[in-house]
């Protein structure tokens, strides 16, 4: 799962510590394995919270169902990756289906939730979200334009020859086949954080 994906399955916002869980789910990516414990309790359950979805997520056979269809498709090692950017597509286009705030409302809360703790972001975070809310990312991904420029950002960080770049091609060509395999599996990803932050 990308961004948007993450983001929504940090609970409840009215949930207690639910900001400190948002800001552990969002850096997850820049903060290693023994830096958990540099941060308070509440950032670490979302540290965790988004590390678990990532391994429940790289488990799932609809989800390798989809990484297969990708592999197939020539996208190779990247197929994970392009999967995690079809997802956040799918959750954008289906936004309603799974959250009570339609997905503007819930991106501009969102915003203003993380540039209030954006201090306490890793550089390379701090860095990222003023981007990330002025190019409107969340609600992009429910366009082609808005994942090609995801995929195109990324295919240019990638080693040569990615060709995450062209992964829209993909996505058009099957595109009845990744949206079944995200309306399967997403719900079951809801339920397995719902879970988490119950334990």
């Amino acid at each position: 799962m990308n961004f948007l994906a993450h983001l929504l399955l940090s609970g409840p916002p009215a949930a207690p510590d639910y900001g400190s869980v948002l800001l552990g789910n969002f850096i997850a990516d820049a903060v290693p394995g023994r830096r958990l414990e540099t941060y308070p309790p509440a950032v670490q359950t979302g540290l965790r919270l988004h590390r678990a979805l990532d391994t429940f997520t790289d488990q799932h056979p609809v989800v390798r169902r989809s990484t297969a269809r990708l592999r197939a498709a020539g996208h190779g090692k990247y197929a994970g990756v392009v999967s995690d950017v079809f997802l956040d597509h799918f959750l954008a286009r289906h936004f309603d289906q799974f959250s009570p705030e339609t997905l503007p409302v819930f991106a501009a809360r969102v915003h203003t939730q993380l540039l209030v703790q954006e201090p306490f972001m890793p550089l390379r975070f701090q860095y990222l979200l003023p981007y990330m809310v002025q190019q409107g990312w969340l609600e992009n991904y429910a366009t082609f334009e808005g994942i090609g420029r995801t995929l195109a950002g990324l295919d240019r960080r990638a080693r040569p020859g990615s060709g995450m770049g062209a992964a829209p091609v993909e996505l058009q060509a099957n595109y009845a086949a990744y949206e079944a395999d995200f309306l399967t599996f997403f719900p079951a990803a809801q339920a397995y954080a719902q879970q988490f932050l119950l334990f």
